[in-house]
């Protein structure tokens, strides 16, 4: 899709998902590192528990669909190719602190002068300006602040964070949203643009629903665990344990509601676990969140008995033979394994540090006009130096010059 442009990816671990996803869509992404290598390369684990530079799996994970370059870009030298790159680039990707690459002559208004149609893409915990500005930030810190924390955990602990960082991840997937739309008004004005990312607000969006409740009822919105607030102070259970791990149910009310209970109330009475109560309600007459309390307290202990005497694999078969609203809780293994994904393709081979084959995610849509790919595993330290460098017109000689002078 996006195999026309091209990328300059100057962002680290913390802008390092945009440049996934842009290509993922194809894009010829040029990700430029230090000389001693980007920052993610020393987040473990490590593959073959081997730390080193190359065998980081969080970087084999993020850093694929990409060619790798390094430059200084403090040193004059190292600026100079920087211009260069961004002349013929599309979009320039970057998560620096506010002001960093201005003092460089590299800010947006440098090189708008140098290409008025570059798409200069910023990552950054909190935005270009406001009082928090200049502010550093964790996953932890920005899970914290953008408010997804209070919201994660059981009611009667501390809030948690997510154990997959979130933070820097919804921030590059909204930077890869805005570079889309940036693209879209250049077709029509032939204008590039700045777009600036707060981490924050891209994770605040994840509050779905929480902010109406506080705007229309005042109402702050509690952890709730493995349950979900159904108004008046009032729970009903949606994740619940099984003998193997865990499977999500959904009583959503009314007539769908009603239909699905019915169905598992007759399940449980041919198994040999029906309960009296649920089995006389008519569970279609009552809207979400509705449902007496006697009644709710017999669902989560019958319901509670039925799914801990069972697998999550045959909680799920049986669910959708009867058509009922309920799925597994699927783990890592489950996810690599499991047959719909397996089915369309979704994990790909890539070559592992070692020169082994490794599974990865590949692309997460498909397209009639093309298939998308993840084209390239991640980078070596300066593995395209001179691909790239030679395609600008330097020559080896140059290339050795720069390297002597740690420019590259």
């Amino acid at each position: 899709m996006l195999s026309r442009y091209r990328v300059i990816d100057l962002a680290d671990d913390r802008g390092i998902f945009c440049g996934r996803v842009l290509g993922d869509l194809g894009a010829d992404v040029v990700k430029v590192e230090p000389p001693s290598g980007d920052p993610a390369r020393r987040f473990g684990p490590f593959f073959n528990d081997d730390p080193g530079p190359e065998n980081s799996l969080f970087w084999q994970a993020y850093a694929t669909s990409r060619r790798g370059v390094t430059l200084d870009i403090e040193q004059a030298a190292g600026r100079d190719l920087l211009l260069r790159l961004a002349r013929s680039a599309d979009f320039l990707v970057e998560s620096f602190r506010p002001g960093f690459l201005d003092s460089l002559g590299l800010g947006y208004e440098d090189l708008r002068i140098v290409n008025p149609h570059l798409i200069y893409v910023s990552i950054t915990p909190f935005g270009q300006d406001g009082p928090y500005r200049d502010y550093v930030a964790t996953d932890l810190t920005g899970n914290a602040l953008g408010g997804f924390m209070y919201l994660t955990g059981d009611a009667d602990r501390p809030p948690v964070r997510v154990s997959i960082p979130q933070f820097w991840s919804l921030g590059g997937a909204a930077a890869a949203a805005g570079a889309m739309i940036a693209l879209h008004q250049r077709t029509l004005t032939g204008r590039g643009q700045h777009v600036d990312v707060s981490c924050q607000q891209a994770m605040a969006r994840t509050l779905a629903h929480a902010p109406q409740f506080w705007f229309m009822e005042g109402t702050v919105l509690e952890r709730s665990g493995p349950f979900r607030a159904v108004g008046g102070g009032r729970k009903m259970r949606v994740n619940w344990e099984c003998a193997d791990g865990y499977v999500n149910f959904l009583q959503p009310g009314g007539k769908t509601g009603g239909g699905t209970m019915k169905a598992l109330c007759h399940w449980m009475e041919e198994e040999g676990f029906g309960e009296p109560l649920l089995s006389g309600t008519d569970f279609g007459e009552f809207g979400f969140g509705q449902m007496p309390d006697d009644i709710l307290e017999a669902m989560h202990q019958g319901l509670g008995r039925f799914f801990l005497a069972r697998t999550k694999r045959y909680l799920a078969e049986g669910a959708l033979e009867r058509r009922i609203l309920l799925y597994p809780v699927n783990d890592p293994a489950d996810v690599l394994e499991y047959p719909q994904l397996v089915a369309r393709g979704f994990f790909r081979e890539m070559e592992a540090p070692d020169g082994s084959a490794m599974k990865v995610p590949g692309p997460w849509i498909r397209s009639s006009a093309g298939p998308l790919a993840t084209a390239r595993r991640a980078p070596r330290i300066g593995e395209h130096n001179d691909e790239v460098y030679v395609a600008l017109g330097l020559t080896l000689e140059d290339l050795k010059g720069l390297r002597h002078g740690g420019v590259i």
